[in-house]
């Protein structure tokens, strides 16, 4: 008696798909919690494709995100790969790196100190 064996294909055609590094996707939601903390969120969303990662934070889950962060590889020769993105679409800054793109939803949570 013999069998055939097949062999399971190991280099199957699949899309590549961007996603977060751990330590990145850490600070993302660090600054997620603080946002929650201070009623400012209530919901968030990821979404991974073959060209981005976005990670969009919502005051309410019903509308649009009121930030969304994007990372994209394929512009990190050019502007920078990350972005921050407002509620209507426009691009609040972008560059190379994560803190620096963060820097303007962390200014909101900055609060003076009084003596």
């Amino acid at each position: 008696m013999s069998a055939e064996v097949t062999p399971f294909p190991i280099h199957a055609v699949r899309a590549a798909q961007v996603g977060f590094e751990r330590d990145e996707l850490q600070r993302i939601l660090d600054l997620y919690g603080r946002l929650v903390a201070a009623g400012q969120c209530r919901d968030y969303a990821m979404d991974f494709g073959k060209d981005a990662a976005v990670f969009s934070a919502f005051r309410r889950a019903a509308e649009r995100p009121m930030a969304r962060i994007e990372k994209r590889p394929s512009l990190r020769g050019k502007q920078g790969m990350w972005a921050l993105i407002g509620e209507a679409g426009q691009i609040l800054k972008r560059g190379h790196e994560l803190a620096g793109v963060l820097f303007p939803l962390e200014r909101k949570l900055l609060k003076l100190v009084e003596n």
